[in-house]
C-alpha cells in the first residue's frame, strides 16, 4: 500500500515533469514541480517536503548542487535522477547526502519503489509522546530506536539523513561487532552496493561529527583495519 508523501519533482524537461507528476499523483502522494533548481530553492523556504526528485543534468545550477543546498537546510528525503548509469554521478550524489538515485530511462514502478524504499527509511515520528525502550547511548548522543530519533545531550533531535539513520541502527543493534562495509550496506538496505560503499567512509566521518566528543580521535564507532567498523557500546 503506497503511504502519501509530499514529493517534490525538479527537472527541466516538461515531459518528465509532467509523467512524474500524474503517475505519483495518481497513486496518492501530494505533488509539487520545479522547472530549475532556481525555483525548488524558493519552493523549500515556504513548504515543507517529504521526497526531492531531483534531476542531475539541469542547465544553470545542477542537481548536485540543488542536492547539497537541500542537505544543509533539511533532513528530506533526496533521489538523484540521472541521465546515465555513471558510477562517478552516483557515488557524487551519494556523498553530497542524497539517499538514493534512479536513471533515465526509468520504469515508473521503479520510481515508486525508490519513493517507497526512503519514505520507509526517513521516516520520522514527530510526536513522542510514546514510551522509549529502546534508547541506545551512542558518545554524545542517544540513539531512540522506538521513535527514529538521534538525540543530544539536552533532549533535542539531531538532524540525520536517512541512510546515516539506517547506519546507526545498524550499529546500535549490533554493537561490539567488527563489521564489513557489505556488511553494513547490507543491513542499510543499499540495493547498489558499488556506488554506495565509495561513500561509506563518508557517512562514517559525518555521522563520527555528530556523536563523538572528538572526531579526530573517534571512541565510538572505530575503523577497523582490514575488517571495517564497529560501534563500541560501553555498558558502564
Amino acid at each position: 500500500m503506497t503511504s502519501s508523501s509530499r514529493i517534490a519533482v525538479v527537472d527541466d524537461e516538461p515531459e518528465i515533469r509532467e509523467l512524474l507528476h500524474d503517475y505519483l499523483t495518481a497513486i496518492g502522494h501530494e505533488v509539487t514541480l520545479a522547472a530549475s533548481a532556481q525555483e525548488m530553492r524558493g519552493l523549500i523556504e515556504k513548504r515543507e517536503f517529504d521526497i526531492a526528485l531531483l534531476d542531475v543534468a539541469m542547465p544553470g545550477e545542477d542537481g548536485f548542487s540543488l542536492a547539497r543546498h537541500i542537505r544543509e537546510v533539511s533532513d528530506m528525503g533526496i533521489i538523484m535522477v540521472t541521465s546515465s548509469d555513471d558510477v562517478f554521478d552516483k557515488v557524487v550524489g551519494l556523498e553530497i547526502g542524497a539517499d538514493d538515485y534512479i536513471s533515465k530511462p526509468f520504469a515508473l514502478e521503479e520510481v515508486n519503489a525508490r519513493v517507497e524504499a526512503v519514505v520507509r527509511r526517513s521516516d520520522r515520528n514527530k510526536n513522542a509522546s510514546e514510551p522509549n525502550t529502546s534508547r541506545i547511548p551512542m558518545g554524545t548522543h542517544v540513539l531512540d530506536i522506538e521513535n527514529n530519533y538521534l538525540l543530544d545531550e539536552n533532549g533535542a533531535i539531531t538532524e540525520l539523513t536517512a541512510t546515516e539513520y539506517d547506519l546507526l541502527v545498524a550499529f546500535a543493534t549490533h554493537p561490539n561487532e567488527a563489521m564489513s562495509r557489505e556488511k553494513l550496506l547490507d543491513l542499510a538496505g543499499r540495493a547498489d552496493g558499488e556506488a554506495f560503499d565509495r561513500s561509506i567512509d563518508v557517512r562514517i566521518t559525518r555521522i563520527r561529527k555528530k556523536i563523538e566528543p572528538d572526531p579526530s580521535k573517534p571512541q565510538v564507532i572505530k575503523t577497523v583495519r582490514g575488517a571495517g567498523y564497529i560501534f563500541v557500546l560501553n555498558t558502564d
